[in-house]
């Protein structure tokens, strides 16, 4: 059954009410991102995934210019920035209303982003530091805060900390991520995965990042580019909403929003 009730985001100067899940598109800017088919670096490419992400029903999108695959060296700071002033750019231009979200661990990046393009939401894949707390505190964003932790007992005694020192520093509007795919194994995403809906007791959003990962593609002895990856994501998607995702971050908005849709029928008191 999904999770009824609307939630709230705060966008800076506004706020959002959601009273479904919603699916985040992800939009990188990187030479090396693990899935090399959401990969844009041109100007049209840019464009053009900023909208399909709105066309295909994505009510955010998620901006990333610095790869956090296994294995991966991050970008320099600066060549961070340049990527995202390029693609922001273009994203403001043909998208001016559109949600952004920032895929970065950097502070200086997401104020940047903030300040200059009206990006609203920071997607941390660190799990945090004072300096990025504070920033989303003092300009009112919402702020995304991930567990790399291997275990639900882990995660959720991260969680209660940082939750705390972000509301110590003014943040008050806290999206969930339990961290599929990061500081894991294979079976422990899927132990996570299992008791997900315990962490609902904090009483925040829940993000779901499964999106082609290795958890679903070296399951099903595929690679993240095919069909059984996507068949997979859907199949793990609609596992994370039952058990009280809101949001699903994915690079396939469209199976992403038709996921939710059949899950919002089967959960209708009428069907």
């Amino acid at each position: 059954m999904l999770l009824s009730g609307t939630y709230q985001l705060a966008l800076c100067r506004r706020t959002a009410e959601f009273a479904r899940p919603i699916a985040m598109g992800i939009l990188n800017v990187t030479p090396d991102s693990f899935y090399a088919a959401s990969r844009v670096q041109t100007e049209r490419e840019i464009a053009l995934r900023a909208e399909q992400i709105i066309a295909e029903g994505g009510e955010i999108i998620d901006v990333g210019a610095c790869s956090t695959r296994p294995g991966s060296t991050p970008a320099s700071e600066d060549d961070e920035m340049a990527r995202l002033r390029f693609a922001l750019r273009i994203i403001r231009r043909e998208q001016p209303e559109a949600l952004l979200s920032i895929d970065t661990f950097r502070p200086a990046v997401a104020k940047m982003c903030i300040e200059e393009f009206g990006a609203a939401v920071i997607n941390d894949v660190s799990e945090g530091c004072e300096e990025m707390f504070r920033l989303a505190g003092s300009c009112g964003a919402t702020y995304i805060l991930m567990s790399q932790q291997p275990t639900i007992e882990r995660t959720a005694d991260l969680f209660a900390l940082k939750i705390r020192q972000l509301r110590d520093c003014g943040c008050r509007s806290i999206i969930l991520d339990p961290g599929y795919g990061f500081g894991k194994d294979l079976m422990q995403n899927y132990a996570l995965l299992r008791r997900q809906e315990e962490l609902l007791e904090f009483g925040l959003p829940i993000l779901a990042g499964v999106s082609r990962k290795r958890l679903i593609w070296q399951l099903l002895d595929a690679e993240p580019g095919n069909d059984s990856s996507l068949m997979g994501t859907s199949v793990v998607n609609a596992l994370c909403l039952e058990r009280g995702a809101r949001i699903l971050r994915v690079h396939d908005v469209r199976a992403a929003v038709e996921t939710i849709k059949i899950l919002e029928a089967c959960s209708s008191p009428s069907a």
